[in-house]
């Protein structure tokens, strides 16, 4: 591993932080979601007050910020990819900046600052203004491109001697998996599946064009800053060797690569009209949107990586798989084992993926998310023995070296999710734990939050001492 190689760990503002009607703060497209991103969705763009959310409580960051950075650096972390929550910023995503949610995050981005820890912003990470969806019906929306760089103006200008590395959407490519969450795409019984997927790629295209535009700005007015794509390393096997489920791996990896190849080569793929045709798609591109794309060319790709899938097969055949059950890796790999919450634990997948984008774009990457949600049991000592997740942890990171050091791949850095326990996206428990750091509430709020350091912890801390060399 490189000697400057950034280990760290990864949240979202949403998950953790809590506070969610303080300080100005509007409700964001996560605070309705009492049941997580898998879960059930509420009929109505609204809080109802029977139901419990642990999005609001989240971690308790927001209040308890320093003495979690403080823990960050005794682990020894060396970045903190992190996200700004938009409706934190603009509650409704117009109007003027909320000076408390700003003076907020200059005083997170100080804390880290004096620890020396890199700070890794992601501008929006499943999290937006919920007024935005209600006014305007989310991404789908040419207006979001505007109000959105409005926003990212205001903090790149403020932050922009703090924050040396951005990252314009969180997992971009689920968009098409999680509409509402990636995109503030709201859909009701009465759409249907063209209709979501025009809504789902016109508002990604929406989104190539906002991003590709802070890319340009970045580059005009602070060049020593960096700006990367995020994508969910979501890549795929082919289910046998007959040559159209080979065919069907490349549709299946195209879903993915669509993105990060419009990001990287400032351009839509010459598969992109027969990508779209076949989900009945023709997007509505204004004058201007393709030359505001090729500015955009990004300085380094981030990703998540928690599985691999398997490819699907013909789709005339009665099990063919949607979109979502595709992305989500739904056809189980009898050669992998799986978690606890049936995901399936792919090493070498890792390994795989680096090389695959590493090969195709000879850019920077960064892992941005990778980690296992587990139960963890507190003894009655108060200790978390959590060898599975040093193990999980572990294998990735000896692949990640593999990828590095034998195959030549330039890896930016490695980000474990979560470092600290907080509220799982897709299930909306804090009892599918991620972090190195246990955080003592339970799935209702219940509990001390007191921070605990789990035996990974110090697993972690002597990682990162020895820059893995005891892997």
């Amino acid at each position: 591993m490189l000697e400057n190689f950034l280990w760290g760990i990864a949240t979202a503002a949403n998950q953790l932080e809590g506070a969610w009607n303080e300080d100005g703060k509007g409700p964001s497209t996560a605070d309705i979601l009492y049941d997580g991103t898998a879960g059930e969705y509420p009929k109505e763009l609204k809080v109802y007050p029977d139901k419990y959310y642990s999005y609001h409580l989240g971690s308790d960051f927001y209040h308890r910020y320093k003495q979690d950075i403080q823990l960050f650096n005794e682990m020894g972390i060396k970045c903190y990819r992190m996200s700004i929550a938009w409706s934190r910023i603009f509650p409704t995503g117009e109007g003027e900046p909320n000076k408390k949610g700003i003076e907020f995050y200059n005083n997170v981005f100080k804390e880290l600052k004096k620890y020396n820890i890199i700070p890794i912003v992601t501008l929006s990470h499943y999290e937006m203004p919920l007024e935005l969806v209600k006014k305007y019906g989310g991404w789908k929306n040419r207006k979001l491109i505007s109000l959105y760089e409005k926003y990212a103006k205001t903090v790149i200008d403020k932050f922009h001697d703090l924050v040396p590395y951005w990252i314009t959407f969180n997992e971009m490519n689920f968009i098409s998996t999680i509409p509402f969450c990636a995109g503030g795409l709201w859909f009701d019984n009465n759409e249907s599946e063209a209709d979501k997927n025009k809504a789902m790629f016109q508002g990604a295209h929406h989104q190539f064009v906002a991003g590709a535009w802070v890319v340009d700005y970045v580059h005009n007015n602070y060049p020593e800053l960096k700006v990367g794509c995020m994508v969910c390393g979501t890549f795929s096997y082919a289910n046998s060797c007959k040559p159209q489920d080979a065919w069907d791996q490349i549709n299946c990896d195209r879903e993915t690569f669509y993105y990060t190849d419009t990001f990287v080569r400032g351009h839509y793929p010459k598969y992109a009209k027969s990508f779209l045709r076949e989900k009945g798609v023709t997007l509505k591109i204004e004058e201007g949107d393709l030359e505001q794309i090729s500015k955009g060319k990004v300085d380094f790709i981030a990703m998540s990586y928690y599985f691999t899938r398997v490819a699907p097969i013909n789709p005339n055949n009665d099990a063919y798989l949607t979109n979502n059950e595709r992305m989500l890796g739904k056809i189980k790999n009898p050669y992998l084992k799986v978690s606890q919450w049936g995901w399936v634990i792919d090493p070498v997948g890792l390994r795989i993926a680096l090389n695959k984008l590493y090969d195709r774009y000879e850019l920077p990457i960064l892992i941005a998310e990778n980690g296992l949600g587990a139960h963890d049991t507190l003894t009655a000592d108060g200790k978390i023995h959590d060898d599975y997740r040093k193990e999980f942890l572990e294998a990735h990171i000896k692949e990640v070296k593999k990828a590095s050091d034998i195959d030549g791949v330039d890896v930016l850095g490695y980000t474990s999710w979560s470092g600290i326990d907080l509220v799982s996206a897709t299930s909306a428990q804090i009892s599918k734990r991620y972090g190195q750091i246990y955080v003592d509430y339970d799935d209702d709020g219940h509990g001390t939050g007191n921070r605990i350091k789990k035996d990974s912890f110090y697993w972690y801390k002597r990682i990162i001492e020895s820059n893995a060399s005891e892997i």
